[in-house]
């Protein structure tokens, strides 16, 4: 399910939200990380280790202990999926209830695959690319636009379900809003959520915010980060100024397709063109020392 890729434990601390302190117990606890050596002695993590650190951190947040949650999350084989687990099968199965319309079926595959994967599992290999496929089928004229509505606001509906409390905790809050004009928010939402995932609080405004009103909140909240998106670049230009001034005041960035001009370019503006939960672990590593705990 991963590109290999190696990372010390302070990326995995990061990553995860748990301090290397806890991640050293559970290694030596549990043998929940199996690192490798470098060259140089390093102990390095995979990409799989932080996946079974996830999973540990989620069955302790259902209220398991610690001994059991290190079980499941062990037994889930990260690193070799079952074919329930395969992202490729789950999507084809979620692609075939979301076209029947049949939003009970939907709901248990869903439930099925967060009781055995982490979330940025669900949304990164499962939900997000099922929404791309989706909007590439309609363009073919191969899903129809009562499919796309009921499969988007189902999909929307379930994730905002997975907010519910993004703003509790003590960690850097993150105040998150579509520009004007903009009524697509699901990757803004996956974003969010993600971010959560890594110890972020988050204040949403959701769709089409008026630049003046996320300054004022900005001001209440003073967030670490302000992100806002869009699908489409043409919405940056028109508030390209108030944008600027927004810059000035609050650490900025853009996601989505409102990343990929140049409009903004070299004026203290963070660009987060990539896919969310990527962007998301991007974003966490940004704040170096204010890392959320």
């Amino acid at each position: 399910m991963h590109a290999q890729q190696l990372l010390r434990i302070g990326e995995v601390s990061k990553r995860s939200g748990v301090s290397p302190e806890l991640l050293r117990a559970w290694e030596r606890r549990y043998e929940l990380l199996q690192p490798t050596r470098s060259s140089g002695g390093l102990r390095l993590y995979s990409l799989d280790d932080l996946e079974r650190v996830r999973l540990m951190r989620k069955h302790l947040d259902e209220g398991i202990a610690a001994a059991e949650a290190a079980r499941l999350a062990s037994g889930a084989a990260v690193g070799a999926p079952s074919a329930a687990l395969s992202p490729a099968a789950v999507r084809e199965e979620l692609a075939e209830a979301l076209a029947a319309f049949d939003e009970p079926r939907a709901q248990a595959i869903i439930d099925r695959l967060l009781g055995v994967a982490t979330l940025d599992t669900v949304l990164g290999e499962v939900l997000l690319p099922y929404l791309r496929e989706l909007g590439e089928r309609w363009e073919r004229g191969e899903a129809s636009i009562a499919q796309e509505h009921f499969a988007s606001a189902m999909i929307r509906g379930r994730l905002l379900g997975l907010a519910r409390g993004w703003g509790l905790g003590a960690g850097s809050m993150a105040l998150l809003a579509c520009l004007p004009g903009e009524h697509h928010d699901l990757g803004l939402i996956a974003f969010g959520l993600a971010l959560r995932e890594r110890g972020w609080r988050i204040s949403y405004l959701g769709t089409d915010t008026p630049i003046d009103t996320v300054a004022e909140v900005a001001r209440q909240t003073e967030p670490a980060f302000v992100v806002l998106n869009a699908v489409s670049s043409e919405r940056v230009a028109p508030v390209a100024r108030k944008l600027r001034t927004l810059a000035l005041a609050h650490r900025l960035a853009l996601g989505g397709s409102a990343a990929a001009g140049n409009v903004l370019k070299g004026r203290g503006v963070i660009l987060l063109p990539g896919d969310p939960i990527e962007e998301a672990a991007r974003l966490t590593s940004l704040l170096g020392d204010r890392v959320p705990i």
